[in-house]
């Protein structure tokens, strides 16, 4: 993948660096640069450099053989300036680079080098005795263009003593992730007041909540120092990361360090009621204090976790801290977040990401609710309540077999059929029930009562299964009939909030534009998205496949050789703690969103990332959860175990039938899980215009083309259906970062195709 170009500046203009020989010379990292072909005499020690920026040396992309990267590079030329002080000019000066494609060199606006091909290492080129007479003692100016026009690349040139060359040292990373310009319209009007205000859970809702958004406190130190800091750095906008735009802050995370958050709130204090704390997410490991005391520990940095605080509250005004550690690669689980941005890997995200919520609850309360249902409307409601066991024996010397129960099911203003009982289990049959799909989303309130607890939820009622064709062709059903799943790959990253959507309205802007352009299904890639999410998605009626975020970051920490779907694959061998840990965040992930009838496939692994004990992973999943249908590795290596077998083929949809050897896939549905990806750039709409902003395949040079090529990749799949094909992602909803193969601008502000003119290209998927 081509890299993305970061700005980083070095907190050090110069070092000082000793050489084998004991003598000091003086290594100044800190230059002026341009993307972007400069005019007038640059290269002369007068030229007003205005507008070119600042960068720390050397410039390139890590990827590159030898390199020490302080600036990422990834255009496909860079000119350079740099002023550096001599005591004295050497005797035998020389020229330390590493260099690509058409290096050229000047020194006090006299070019000195020329040098072609490139380098995998830093070599000494002496200068001749007439370049040496263009330096002098005091202030010298260096100039350099380089040109490289595809793969890695870096530059970086020093005037040394070739009798006395020292060593480079490491570059300091950067502390500041790329700003880009770009902001949505709904990030536009986030401000501390409306920062995601609506109720974060709405399949397990109460009337009595307080939201903790807005402006925190915010410290950040070494990663040893256990102790909240005494002096704080700044505020900061919860729940945005600390490297977005919303946030307010912008700072990278160095997984050297710790990252505070601090906030007071009032909360009632009652001998009948626990007051519970909830975060929706926040990445990665995270402990809270409530008073100086620690209410709980949580890691994972994708889902919802909540600590009874209760004991530590005081009457008045509490403290809240929040301490928060995040290494983002390893094996951490991180999706497409690094700490090395490019291509498709994004920027990463820190600590608190989505809401922070107080809730006051009985003694005995429902945590957690998981409904299922079936097509004749039997359904099953199962209540995690906490505190149900003491109140039992309270009660009647017994366990909480004597809970009492109770639900009502409404449709609309109606009331359809209610029960109750005891224990933590009710079943219910909703007569003349009405299916849920796509085409008619239809959903039930329900309403529980857990002893004094009550609480609001709802329900659609769809099964999900798999069918053989007349072909022998297996197929998707819901509720019994074969249907295509035709959707994009959706990322859910945003120019300003990054991981964290600008808003609930921001987010459902998404959903309903794809709903419009006639897609039936998401596939949420690499990602869990606010609980909200998943609610938009089944009221409005769109499918969903949830993949599960994946870790680890090279063969060599977690990931396995990528063969696709040809035979005898090799799994990864993850050490025992981090499976565990990879484990406990799927089945969280599972936990908090079984109930949602929108969801209809999981997604262990994507392609061969993180991708290890492949068929006991699927086969766990199978049995957690029966009711869907199991993905175990789109694009990824083939194993035998789950429903579906997933290719990924760019930038045109393909299918290996040929490797169908002895009928392997025969069992299995086949889909196609991403292709497409057609690029297309539109001018003040890119993350950074200063770089390689790709797509699959060469880009197209117009409008017309980009469409075109759209309507070749829709007539593959609508062949390919035919053959078997009984799914296709197209790659993807919006631009990200970048890559510019959205169907609309990472700022949502550009729709590259109109959504009516989408919906009528994709009913020939769905004609029977």
């Amino acid at each position: 993948m081509k890299s993305q170009a970061i700005l980083i500046f070095a907190t050090l203009a110069s070092l000082v660096i000793t050489a084998a020989t004991g003598s000091a010379q003086s290594i100044v990292d800190q230059w002026q640069y341009t993307l972007r072909r400069p005019g007038g005499d640059w290269q002369q020690p007068g030229f007003e450099a205005a507008g070119w920026k600042q960068g720390s040396g050397g410039f390139g992309t890590r990827d590159t053989p030898g390199a020490r990267v302080g600036t990422t590079w990834a255009t496909n030329s860079i000119w350079l300036r740099k002023t550096f002080a001599l005591d004295a000019v050497p005797d035998h000066p020389a020229l330390l680079v590493h260099h690509d494609e058409d290096a050229q060199i000047w020194l006090n606006g006299k070019r000195v080098a020329n040098l072609k091909g490139f380098t995998t290492e830093y070599i000494v080129v002496p200068l001749e005795d007439a370049d040496r007479a263009a330096l002098r003692r005091g202030e010298n100016l260096l100039a350099v263009h380089c040109r490289q026009t595809g793969g890695g690349q870096f530059i970086d040139v020093h005037l040394v003593d070739a009798d006395n060359v020292p060593a480079l040292p490491e570059p300091q990373r950067s502390t500041r992730p790329f700003i880009s310009d770009l902001i949505t319209e709904w990030g536009e009007s986030v401000t501390p007041e409306n920062a995601w205000t609506e109720y974060p859970r709405p399949q397990l809702k109460r009337d009595n909540w307080t939201n903790l958004n807005g402006l925190w406190d915010y410290a950040i130190t070494a990663r040893d120092q256990q102790e909240a800091p005494q002096n704080w750095d700044g505020q900061i906008l919860v729940p945005f990361s600390l490297e977005s735009k919303l946030g307010g802050v912008q700072r990278l995370l160095d997984p050297t360090e710790t990252l505070w958050y601090r906030r007071t709130f009032t909360a009632p204090k009652s001998p009948e009621q626990r007051t519970i704390l909830n975060f929706e997410a926040v990445d990665y490991r995270c402990e809270a204090f409530v008073n100086g005391r620690s209410v709980g520990s949580h890691t994972g940095g994708n889902t919802p976790f909540a600590f009874d605080i209760t004991d530590a509250l005081e009457e008045g005004e509490n403290r809240l801290i929040v301490r928060v550690d995040d290494d983002t690669e390893e094996y951490q689980l991180r999706g497409k977040q690094t700490l090395n941005p490019r291509g498709i890997w994004y920027t990463q995200v820190s600590g608190i990401w989505q809401t922070v919520w107080l809730e006051q609850v009985p003694k005995v309360h429902a945590r957690h609710v998981i409904i299922h249902t079936w097509l004749d409307g039997t359904v099953h409601v199962r209540v995690d309540a906490a505190g149900a066991e003491a109140a039992g024996a309270e009660a009647a010397g017994a366990e909480a077999s004597n809970l009492k129960l109770q639900a009502v099911v409404r449709h609309g203003d109606e009331e359809v059929v209610r029960a109750t009982g005891t224990g933590t289990e009710l079943t219910l049959r909703v007569p003349d029930p009405q299916l849920w799909s796509p085409d008619s989303p239809t959903l039930y309130d329900l309403q529980l009562r857990v002893g004094d607890d009550a609480v609001q939820s709802y329900f659609g009622i769809r099964e999900v299964g798999k069918v053989q064709d007349a072909d022998g062709h297996w197929r998707f059903t819901l509720n019994g009939q074969p249907i295509f799943h035709w959707g994009p790959l959706d990322q859910g990253w945003w120019p300003d909030g990054l991981l964290t959507p600008p808003s609930d309205e921001g987010m459902l802007f998404d959903i309903q534009w794809l709903k419009q352009a006639g897609f039936n299904m998401i596939r949420k890639h690499i990602k869990v998205e606010p609980r909200r999410y998943y609610y938009h998605c089944d009221r409005l009626g769109m499918m969903v496949w949830q993949d599960q975020v994946s870790g680890g970051e090279s063969r060599q920490k977690g990931w396995p050789e990528w063969t696709r779907l040809r035979p005898n694959p090799v799994d990864a061998v993850w050490p025992a703690e981090q499976h565990e840990q990879f484990m406990a965040e799927l089945e969280e992930m599972i936990h908090h969103l079984e109930s949602h009838p929108s969801i209809v496939v999981w997604v262990p692994f994507n392609e061969a990332w993180g991708q290890h004990q492949t068929v006991e992973v699927g086969k766990w999943t199978e049995q957690r959860d029966p009711s869907r249908l199991v993905n175990i590795a789109s694009g990824g290596n083939f194993w035998p175990v789950g429903d579906i077998v997933d290719h990924h083929q760019y930038p045109h949809p393909g299918f290996p039938f040929d490797l169908n050897h002895n009928g392997r896939f025969d069992d299995y549905i086949k889909v196609i899980g991403e292709f497409g990806g057609h690029g297309y750039p539109v001018r003040e709409h890119l993350w950074d215009a200063d770089r390689r902003n790709w797509g699959y395949g060469d880009l197209p040079q117009t409008e017309a083309e980009y469409k075109q090529r759209y309507v070749q990749s829709l007539e593959m799949i609508h062949e390919l259906q035919s053959r078997g094909i009984a799914a296709g992602v197209y790659t993807q909803t919006t631009d990200v970062e970048g890559e510019i193969n959205g169907l609309m601008t990472y700022d949502r502000k550009v729709i590259k195709i109109p959504a009516k003119e989408l919906a009528t290209l994709h009913q020939r998927l769905f004609a029977e």
